[in-house]
């Protein structure tokens, strides 16, 4: 059985400790996460894992023949094949087992079949063939198109070259030669970064069936309370053990946090009497024992640490401009790349303090539209226009190139900043976990995470009351995601976003803008409303599609007799009669959600948003009548067709 062991593994960088004596066991049954605030040693710890970094002390000991593979976070690029032709060397691994089977069958050729050697080799020979059997090899070519589907790319991707996939696709590519290779241990360094909500379900499911082994670091909690049955922590470099998901990690330790916290006060309130103690009687020669004996005590004493996850942002957004209801109206844009037509006569509108998230796949236009309303792509057609006193903050995907990486953080943010908040800069970047020394760091040496956090902050400098944000999280570990979040649900503005995290996006969407195919779908109502309507819809006509499958499998008669021929007659009769009721009912409907869509369009209704919201909710209800009267139409239609071919 596979397996790898970790045991007293140490490591430092300068006179940091980044692990302690840290023991781990790592099995075909493991699904664990490897948790703790940004900079505290995760990726470092996978990369001793994968056997990229040695460390100081300790050892890792594994299974003779146990694979492990490795996903960084990102910087893996792919040139000069095509997508196929990458994915294909993920089996470079079986590859090798057969030039081996190839080189039995030469040497079995020198040997008597009656000889030991001989049945070394015809038994080192059939373990091979097994292992191929097992492993899906030959049928590869399915699974290669089933991985690269999973993960968001179309049939048309994979005949193209790597090099023409952008660096989100490009770690797509990583990811899915990682699934390929099926590892024994598979280590996952925020895996789900550059995947759509559909993506990371697939991977979810995928990694929910693998047979082999799953240590996973990833800033998504939905994900990992859908894939990890255990929690590894690591603070001030030692390892910690916690059964279950990341929710109930996080209740536990919740818990935990709050004695450690409880306990660090009472200490810091200790101190500061000892130390108040020994500055009030420094000098005076009758108190020389006391305060020595109180430094020695000082020096010895164990401090308690606060994780760096608990020292979180404080901030609140400014309070809005105030701004007409209604903020944003789209008429008719429509935007192509090329012959690729990814918005299509768009029309949508916001009011005052909505959250909006656009959803769709990747490819489906949401960025694209981002840019439109921010103003930065003036390449479309249609009209674009603005609420009375609307002011718009822009947070772009590509955030990091709006950053000088020449300049240090407190020089960027003060670049940015008004006249009358360049004094309080410090306090805001305090509030960003940029404290002491670290605001003279060049923006050019920041994490991800870290210059996220810039471009946030950047943002607050400037009271706006429309914000535009494309992938806000990215970067952010839990607790960073949890304070924006709750920052934009208080700001009383209208936001416009795009994310790809699933627990952020239902606690703050309260409507939802589908795009896909060039066109859009709004759906006033939270997520889980959403994705209610998505799977009516889904059902709906999965009832069309099983109802004709049905028609077409059902056997053709010849001969009827003359009291069947009857009763046909009679049943087509009935069948047209319903289908004349049909037809009138879809002319009616139909005439019904256009009124619906023209008084939608009218200034008095759609600056009302009370008004809006309950023409919205007609039309939905109008919709999903035409759509089941579309469905019995066409049922009706194939039954009809059938009776008169008998």
């Amino acid at each position: 059985m596979a397996f790898v062991a970790l045991n007293g593994v140490s490591l430092a960088f300068g006179d940091r400790d980044i692990l302690q004596d840290v023991n781990l066991n790592i099995g075909p049954e493991t699904r664990a996460a490897i948790a703790g605030a940004n900079g505290s040693g995760k990726t470092t710890f996978m990369r001793i894992m994968a056997g990229l970094i040695q460390p100081d002390k300790g050892t890792m000991t594994m299974q003779r023949g146990t694979r492990i593979s490795y996903l960084p976070q990102s910087g893996l690029t792919h040139s000069g094949l095509t997508l196929m032709e990458e994915a294909e060397k993920a089996y470079d691994y079986y590859q090798a087992l057969l030039d081996r089977k190839e080189q039995i069958g030469h040497l079995l050729e020198q040997f008597q079949s009656s000889s030991k050697e001989a049945e070394r080799l015809i038994e080192e020979d059939h373990d091979i063939q097994e292992h191929l059997l097992n492993s899906g090899y030959y049928d590869r070519k399915v699974v290669k198109e089933k991985v690269l589907l999973g993960l968001g790319f179309t049939r048309s991707d994979f005949d193209k070259h790597t090099e023409a996939f952008s660096g989100g696709w490009q770690m797509r590519i990583a990811l899915a030669k990682i699934l390929l290779e099926t590892p024994d241990i598979m280590l996952l360094d925020e895996p789900t970064n550059y995947l759509d909500l559909e993506a990371r379900v697939w991977l979810e499911d995928f990694i929910n069936s693998y047979k082999g082994g799953v240590v996973v670091v990833s800033h998504d909690r939905s994900f990992l309370d859908s894939t990890v049955n255990e929690i590894y922590e690591l603070f001030n470099g030692r390892m910690n053990r916690y059964k279950g998901n990341y929710s109930e990690y996080e209740a536990r330790r919740s818990k935990e946090l709050e004695s450690l916290i409880d306990r660090y006060k009472q200490q810091q309130e200790e101190i500061a009497r000892v130390e108040f103690f020994i500055r009030r009687f420094r000098y005076q020669a009758t108190k020389a024992k006391q305060v020595q004996s109180r430094i020695k005590y000082l020096e010895s004493l164990p401090r308690i640490e606060i994780p760096e996850s608990l020292k979180k942002m404080h901030f609140s957004f400014p309070k809005p401009p105030h701004s007409g209801n209604d903020v944003l109206i789209l008429s008719d844009v429509s935007k192509a790349y090329g012959d690729n037509h990814v918005i299509n006569h768009l029309d949508f509108f916001a009011n005052r303090g909505e959250k909006i998230v656009f959803a769709g796949k990747n490819g489906a236009g949401k960025s694209t539209l981002m840019r439109i309303i921010a103003g930065v792509d003036k390449d479309f057609t249609g009209s674009v226009r603005y609420g009375t006193d609307v002011k718009i903050e822009y947070f772009s995907q590509d955030f990091e190139t709006t950053l000088n990486d020449q300049k240090t953080v407190l020089e960027e943010v003060e670049d940015a900043a008004p006249t009358d908040l360049i004094p309080q800069v410090r306090n805001l970047l305090g509030a960003f976990l940029f404290r002491g020394d670290d605001i003279y760091k060049s923006v050019s040496v920041l994490s991800g995470g870290e210059k996220n956090r810039i471009a946030l902050l950047k943002m607050l400098l400037h009271p706006a009351n429309l914000l535009v944000l494309d992938e806000p999280t990215n970067h952010l570990d839990i607790n960073s995601k949890d304070i924006l979040l709750e920052a934009l649900k208080k700001y009383d503005g209208t936001v416009l976003f795009v994310s790809h995290d699933r627990y952020f996006i239902e606690n703050l969407a309260d409507r939802v803008l589908e795009l896909g195919d060039g066109k859009a779908t709004s759906y006033v109502g939270d997520y889980a409303y959403y994705l209610e309507k998505k799977a009516q819809q889904e059902s709906a006509q999965a009832g069309i599609s099983a109802t004709q499958e049905k028609s077409a499998a059902q056997p053709k008669q010849t001969q009827l007799s003359r009291e069947e021929s009857k009763q046909r007659k009679r049943d087509l009769k009935k069948l047209e009669r319903e289908l004349e009721q049909v037809m009138a009912d879809l002319d009616a409907l139909e005439q019904e959600v256009s009124r619906l869509n023209d008084d939608m369009a009218k200034p008095e209704n759609y600056s009302d948003g009370t008004k809006i919201k309950e023409l919205k909710t007609q039309l939905d209800a109008a919709e999903a009548q035409l759509e089941t009267k579309t469905a019995r139409w066409e049922e009706l239609e194939a039954s009809i067709a059938e009776l008169q071919e008998n």
